[in-house]
């Protein structure tokens, strides 16, 4: 299971920055990509994805893109779409010309919107409104 916590990697320690730096590199690389329609094939075509943070390894060798399909429905039929042709998104990415060597790509459903909807209805409660009002 991914960090749930943003900008940190998986040993716990920050990201350094030029993880972070080749990361919205590959970001906004594979928006602009998805964006465009640029992937042949259709069961991709299907979706409009937002790529809301690409989190590097720190050996820069795996980027694990964190996405999301337009209202958050079909996520998983977007996910296996994207992993089946995460190597000429790949190709792709290299070819835009920002990096020499691309990384390997993986893919997750970014669960940043479902806390921040579990957070507001948490700050809905009564018992937590009358908390936050005293």
């Amino acid at each position: 299971m991914p960090d749930m916590a943003k900008n940190t990697s998986r040993d716990g320690r920050a990201p350094t920055q030029r993880m972070l730096k080749v990361g919205e590199m590959i970001r906004r690389d594979l928006s602009a990509i998805l964006q465009r329609g640029e992937v042949h094939d259709a069961d991709l075509a299907r979706f409009m994805i937002t790529v809301g943070e690409v989190r590097m390894s720190p050996d820069l060798r795996i980027a694990t893109a964190f996405i999301l399909p337009l209202g958050g429905h079909q996520k998983e039929e977007a996910l296996l779409a994207l992993r089946k042709n995460r190597h000429e998104i790949r190709h792709l990415v290299v070819k835009g010309g920002s990096m020499k060597h691309a990384p390997e790509l993986r893919f997750e459903i970014d669960g940043t919107f479902d806390q921040m909807d579990a957070t507001r209805a948490l700050l809905a409660e009564n018992h937590v409104k009358q908390d936050l009002d005293e």
